[in-house]
């Protein structure tokens, strides 16, 4: 099936500009045009697309995705490169993780505290109340 650009932009919550940018940074080798010059998306270039907005999220700068797109564009040559990224992003994600869990219990314990406190009509409570165990 093909897309139009505003058609991915949409699927993806992307502005078609951020889409030009990404073309024209080399992200999507594979979009082709119409003699007219308008981009047409396929499948597998939405899977691409998918693949890029997972690094994005990880922290890897737009430069670096280009890397890993060459390398795929490299075939089998490539397949360490590869599989030696996704397991640093993994990393990388894991250490993202465990602080969002940190803030997270900070946040549960700050909702238990105001909670508590609103329950009492004073934070003078807190006073006298040994916090729970959060988890």
């Amino acid at each position: 099936m093909n897309y139009t650009i505003g058609e991915v932009a949409k699927k993806f919550k992307l502005s078609p500009s951020t889409l030009r940018y990404y073309d024209k940074e080399g992200l999507l080798p594979f979009v082709e045009r119409k003699d007219s010059g308008i981009r047409v998306f396929s499948d597998n270039d939405l899977q691409l697309l998918d693949i890029i907005e997972c690094l994005k999220m990880t922290g890897m700068p737009i430069k670096d995705i280009k890397i890993f797109i060459d390398w795929c564009i490299h075939g089998d040559t490539t397949l360490q490169e590869r599989y030696n990224m996704f397991m640093e992003r993994k990393e990388i994600v894991e250490e993202q993780m465990a602080a969002l869990q940190k803030t997270l219990s900070t946040i549960n314990y700050k909702c238990w505290y105001y909670k508590t406190a609103l329950s009492a009509g004073t934070e003078k409570i807190h006073q006298d109340i040994k916090p729970r165990s959060l988890h």
